[in-house]
């Protein structure tokens, strides 16, 4: 169905990720068939909805992919659908998320801390600085803290270690990557 449109108005891109709803996505399970499959899912997927501000002025909401791979369980990765063809990817360590919501976490382009607002309750703050801007944005705490939870039920803590470099190859790579 056409809309009609006023000369020289812009059209959003339809946006590609799935409305929001109250049942946590997870990706295909590995192994077996689709239907029958008890395997457990390589991926634990949410799109929650953050309110953002850019600046003094301007604040808004935008869709965040929260993504956790089963093969590279130290990090997570969040997509911010802007709205246009393209997405911002942020990528950072389980760990720093597990404790922004317990405390002040983070340094550089990424930090994370807990937070109480009488209109949301009790929130995540998440604060990103990139060389193409900055951004404050406010997550559900509790939203969050119930994704990252399926996370450690598919990979705990312990099982995460065995699955980066050791201090001994980390070391080396600092050292000159010899």
């Amino acid at each position: 169905m056409d809309i009609p449109r006023r000369p020289g108005e812009t059209v959003m891109p339809p946006d590609p990720l799935p409305a929001p709803s109250s049942a946590p996505l997870a990706a295909t399970p590995t192994g077996g068939d689709e239907a029958g499959s008890t395997a457990a899912p390589a991926a634990v997927e949410e799109v929650l909805t953050l309110r953002i501000s850019l600046g003094e002025e301007v604040v808004g909401e935008v869709r965040t992919r929260f993504r956790f791979d089963t093969e590279r369980p130290y990090e997570v990765l969040l997509t911010f659908h802007l709205g246009r063809p393209d997405e911002a990817d942020w990528v950072f360590s389980r760990e720093l998320l597990r404790d922004g919501l317990r405390s002040l976490s983070g340094q550089g382009d990424v930090k994370l801390w807990p937070a109480y607002c009488p209109c949301h309750g009790s929130t995540l703050h998440l604060a990103l600085d990139s060389p193409h801007g900055s951004a404050l944005l406010e997550a559900s705490r509790p939203m969050v803290q119930a994704w990252l939870d399926r996370t450690y039920a598919l990979v705990s803590e312990e099982a995460e270690r065995s699955h980066g470099p050791t201090d001994a190859q980390l070391s080396e790579l600092l050292a000159g990557g010899r």
